[in-house]
C-alpha cells in the first residue's frame, strides 16, 4: 500500500507542481502580452535553436550505439532515433519513465535484456552528469566575480564564509558516516555511489571511447547554443551577457527535473536566472516559454511519430 501511494506521489506531485508554476508564471506577464511576444518573435532564430536541438537528440541517438556494441549487440539507428524520441514525449507524462519505454523498445525490438539496456542508459546519465559538472564548474570559475559580487550584496560575507565553514564540516562528517557506518542507508548510497563512479570509469574502456565522449560534449554544445540562438528571437532578449546565457541554461536544465518535461518550471527558471541580471520579467518569462514550447512541439510531433512508427519499422522482426 505505502509503495502505491509512493508511485502516485511521484505522479501527482511533479503535475500538481507544473500547474501551479504555470499559473505563477502566468501571474507575472498577463496573457495577451505573452501572446504579443509569440507573435512578434522571429522565428528563424527560434527555428535555428530547434535544428540544435534536434542534433544533439541525433548525437544521443547515435552514441547509444557505441555502449550497446560491447555487450554483442547491433542496434540500428532508426530504432536508437524512435527510441530517444519516445523517451522524451513519455517523460511529459510520467516523471522518469521514459528511460524503462527506452529500455523496453530495445529489448522489443533488438532483443537486448531490459537490465542491460537499462544499464546503459544510466550510464549515459552519468556522463551528462559529468558535462553538466563541468558547464557548472566553467561558469563559476569565468563569472566569479559577478557572482561573488551578487550574493556579497545581499548577503553579509563573513556569514557567508561562516555558512560554508559549516556547511563544509556537515558535509564531511555526513561523508564520514556513510563511509564507516553499516546502516541500510548507508550502504546503499555507497553502492549508489560505486555504481557512479564504476559508470564514469567504464566509459575510458569502450572500444569507441573517445568517439562516445565526443558525441557527449557535442551534444551539450548543441544544448547551449538551442538555449543561445533562441534568446535573439525576442529583441529584450538579443543582447545578453553570456553570464545570463550560461546561468539561464544552467537553471533551465535544472528545471526540466522538477515536473513532467519542465512544464511551469522552465519560464520560471528562466525568468529567476535572467532577473539577476536586472532582464524585465515580461520577455524573461516570454522567452521562457518560447524556448519551452518550441522544444515540446518538437518531441510531440517526432515523440509520436516515432511510437506510431516503432512497430511498422520492426513489423518483419
Amino acid at each position: 500500500m505505502k509503495r502505491k501511494t509512493a508511485k502516485l506521489l511521484k505522479i501527482i506531485l511533479p503535475l500538481v507542481l507544473g500547474v501551479v508554476l504555470v499559473w505563477y508564471s502566468l501571474s507575472k506577464i498577463s496573457v495577451e502580452d505573452l501572446i504579443g511576444y509569440f507573435k512578434n518573435a522571429d522565428y528563424g532564430y527560434i527555428g535555428l535553436g530547434l535544428l540544435f536541438g534536434l542534433l544533439s537528440h541525433l548525437s544521443r541517438a547515435y552514441r547509444w550505439k557505441y555502449m550497446i556494441e560491447p555487450m554483442g549487440y547491433t542496434l540500428r539507428l532508426p530504432n536508437s532515433i524512435m527510441a530517444v524520441f519516445a523517451t522524451y514525449l513519455v517523460n511529459y507524462t510520467i516523471p522518469r519513465a521514459g528511460e524503462i519505454t527506452r529500455a523496453t523498445i530495445l529489448t522489443n525490438y533488438e532483443g537486448v535484456p531490459f537490465e542491460k539496456g537499462f544499464g546503459t542508459i544510466v550510464a549515459e546519465r552519468v556522463a551528462d552528469m559529468v558535462v553538466m559538472l563541468g558547464i557548472i564548474t566553467i561558469t563559476l570559475f569565468l563569472e566569479f566575480e559577478f557572482i561573488y559580487q551578487f550574493f556579497s550584496e545581499r548577503f553579509n560575507p563573513n556569514k557567508l564564509i561562516i555558512g560554508g565553514s559549516i556547511g563544509l564540516v556537515i558535509l564531511g562528517l555526513v561523508f564520514t558516516f556513510l563511509k564507516k557506518s553499516s546502516s541500510p542507508f548507508a550502504i546503499k548510497v555507497r553502492a549508489f555511489i560505486s555504481g557512479l563512479i564504476e559508470g564514469i570509469l567504464s566509459i575510458f574502456k569502450m572500444k569507441h571511447k573517445w568517439a562516445f565522449i565526443a558525441h557527449t560534449l557535442f551534444i551539450w554544445l548543441m544544448y547551449v547554443l538551442m538555449f543561445y540562438i533562441t534568446t535573439f528571437s525576442i529583441p529584450e532578449t538579443s543582447n545578453l551577457p553570456i553570464a545570463a546565457v550560461l546561468i539561464g541554461f544552467i537553471s533551465a536544465s535544472f528545471s526540466i527535473a522538477a515536473t513532467n518535461g519542465g512544464i511551469g518550471s522552465y519560464p520560471v527558471a528562466v525568468y529567476a536566472a535572467f532577473s539577476i541580471f536586472a532582464i524585465a520579467k515580461e520577455p524573461s518569462i516570454a522567452f521562457g516559454w518560447i524556448m519551452w514550447s518550441s522544444q515540446t512541439l518538437m518531441i510531440i510531433v517526432l515523440g509520436g511519430i516515432s511510437l506510431i512508427y516503432l512497430p511498422i519499422y520492426n513489423r518483419t522482426k
